[in-house]
Formats: C-alpha cells, sequence, structure tokens
C-alpha cells in the first residue's frame, strides 16, 4: 500500500514513537520547524522525516504489513546545492513474521540495480539509527568514475543514497505489535537524490526553480 501522513506532526510519531525521545542527541541532526499551535503546549512541528507516517501506520495497522510512505519533509537549514528547507522523502516498511536483514538487502539490491542499472554494485556499511537495530548505509558505485574514486564521490568510489535497517523492537512495541511474534525492516531515501545521481544533476535548488527547460528533459 501507499500510505502518506500529515505534514505538520505530533513530536510523539516524529521522534518519540521511533525511539528517539526528548533529550536524545539524534534530535540535533534534525533542524526542526516547531510549531506551537495548541492551548496546552503540546508540541507539534513540521515534520523531519517520512518515517513519522511508519509510527504512525504501525499503531493502526495489523501485520503483515507492506507499505510505502512518499511525502515532504521540513529542515530548518540553509539552501545550497544539496539541501533545501523543504525537500521529499519516501520510507519503505514491512512487517510480518520471520523477516530478517536478509530481505532487507534483497529487496534494496534489486531496486538498485532496476533504477541505476545491472551494472551498478552496492555496499552496505553499519551505520546508526534511533529506529532501528541493527542499522546500514546502502551506497552504490560512482557512475562517473566507475568506482576509481573522483570528486563526486570524495575519492571512495562510492555514494550513499539511503538508511535502512531491521526495525527496533521498541518501536513495534509502542505500536502494539509484539516484537517476539514479528520482525520488520525499514528504509528511508531521500527522492530529490535518486534522480541527481541517475542523471548527474549536481544542485538539488534546480527542481525548484519552475524552469521549464529543466524540468521538460524528465
Amino acid at each position: 500500500q501507499v500510505v502518506e501522513g500529515p505534514e505538520v506532526e505530533w513530536d510523539y510519531y516524529n521522534f518519540e514513537a521511533l525511539n528517539i525521545p526528548e533529550e536524545h542527541p539524534a534530535r540535533d541532526t534534525m533542524s526542526t520547524y516547531w510549531i506551537d499551535a495548541k492551548p496546552d503546549n503540546t508540541p507539534m512541528l513540521l515534520r523531519t522525516h517520512t518515517t513519522s507516517v511508519s509510527a504512525r501506520v504501525a499503531s493502526t495497522m495489523k501485520p503483515p504489513i507492506r507499505v510505502i510512505e512518499p511525502g515532504k519533509v521540513y529542515r530548518y537549514e540553509a539552501s545550497d546545492a544539496t539541501h533545501v528547507p523543504m525537500f521529499h522523502q519516501i520510507d519503505g516498511l514491512a512487517v510480518d513474521k520471520g523477516i530478517t536483514m536478509a530481505d532487507l538487502k534483497g529487496t534494496l539490491y534489486e531496486f538498485a540495480r532496476r533504477f541505476f542499472g545491472e551494472e551498478r554494485k552496492v555496499r552496505f556499511r553499519c551505520d546508526y539509527f534511533p529506529f532501528v537495530e541493527p542499522g546500514v548505509e546502502m551506497a552504490i558505485s560512482c557512475a562517473v568514475c566507475g568506482g576509481k574514486g573522483c570528486r563526486i564521490c570524495g575519492n571512495t568510489g562510492w555514494i550513499e543514497i539511503l538508511g535502512a535497517g531491521m526495525t527496533h523492537p521498541q518501536v513495534l512495541q509502542r505500536g502494539g505489535i509484539d516484537p517476539k511474534e514479528y520482525t520488520s525492516f525499514a528504509f528511508g531515501i531521500g527522492i530529490d537524490r535518486l534522480p541527481m545521481l541517475r542523471y548527474g544533476i549536481d544542485d538539488v535548488r534546480l527542481f525548484y526553480s519552475n524552469d521549464l527547460r529543466f524540468l521538460k528533459q524528465f
């Protein structure tokens, strides 16, 4: 299913339900637009990631679950070639009995082959995200240098495209799903980043400039 959620979100779904309590340092990585919208000062914000939809899905749907969650997200950041204060993400969530890391890797590997081409290599490395355990970073081989190393990939031969992992048991538990019975994987991708890598676009702001000469190319 394709599931969407509100862009103005409760603190609970954006942070608390995803294993990011109030004083957690992971909040510092997401420069947030806070909103004082309730008389009782219940915190609201412009959501910083579409992973908030995963928290809502876990609390309202029963397994087996297979969802894709696209939408706009917001970060209080200066605009430059790789950052804009409003951009797009797509999250994925699968919950079922017997789901393993092999299912996650197979799904993402197949996506990379179909989107970027069968010749592209894929690398998974350990990474930290509060709502998954274990967490991984997925990278693809640089199309410009073929993995040899260049300015585009920082001379590493690889370009990171997404974060993923096995959904943290506490996240499932907060949604009313028994982590002893069900396992889950999740991933999150910056949608704007994908065509930049596929077509060699070097400035994300081009997508929002309303220049039809640019947009009609795709």
